[in-house]
């Protein structure tokens, strides 16, 4: 990408975006372009990261590891769901993952833990991203078991209108009481120290990254 577009670019992605600043855009925008490799831009070709190259990231370098949960957060920063993050995706989708207030971390975590996309999150949805994220404890009880349990008392401390399911009002008073509850269902948000270890590392020199 010559000059002049990556500036423009550059320029229009940093007034979108409110947690970067224009350095940050810039090297998250070169790191993309590294990542993607060199691919000739022609009309009608979506350049971008696939599924497969952006769970690879989550893996290696936010350390997730649930299948499940790492395909929601690729519909998530695939927001017009083309198959591929594209560079603003790539861009706007960092700025939430990395620096988005309670108010957007709740509304992308409520997104990544309902699965069918209708609006709740379903005692089959929590059993389903329970069961993925627990580890299996070999013993002689039948796993399943704990993990109703588990749904029953998730659902007893979140479900403010008691109907059975959580609405993302019963999910956002629950963890405005006790932020631990954010990611109640799967670690679908960098941890603190890969999230400093990756803007370190980026914002530093996003040519000399890495890690993937």
């Amino acid at each position: 990408m010559n000059r002049k577009k990556l500036q423009k670019l550059t320029d229009t992605l940093t007034k979108s975006c409110k947690h970067f600043n224009k350095y940050e855009v810039n090297c998250l925008i070169t790191l993309f372009y590294n990542l993607v490799g060199e691919v000739a831009e022609r009309p009608g070709v979506v350049i971008g990261l696939d599924r497969n190259a952006f769970r690879n990231i989550l893996h290696v370098t936010f350390g997730m590891t649930d299948d499940m949960i790492m395909d929601r957060v690729f519909r998530g920063f695939d927001r017009d769901n083309d198959g591929c993050v594209s560079v603003s995706e790539w861009i706007h989708g960092l700025s939430l993952f990395l620096r988005g207030t309670l108010e957007e971390k709740m509304k992308y975590c409520f997104e990544v833990f309902d699965l069918n996309g209708d609006g709740f999150i379903s005692k089959e949805e929590m059993f389903h991203m329970l069961k993925n994220s627990l580890l299996k404890q070999p013993s002689e009880e039948d796993p399943d078991e704990g993990i109703k349990d588990l749904v029953e008392i998730t659902l007893k401390k979140m479900d403010q209108d008691h109907d059975g399911k959580l609405s993302f009002t019963d999910y956002e008073k629950a963890v405005r009481e006790e932020t631990l509850l954010l990611e109640a269902f799967g670690p679908c948000l960098p941890d603190p120290k890969s999230q400093m270890e990756f803007e370190a590392q980026v914002f530093k020199d996003p040519h000399d990254f890495h890690d993937i």
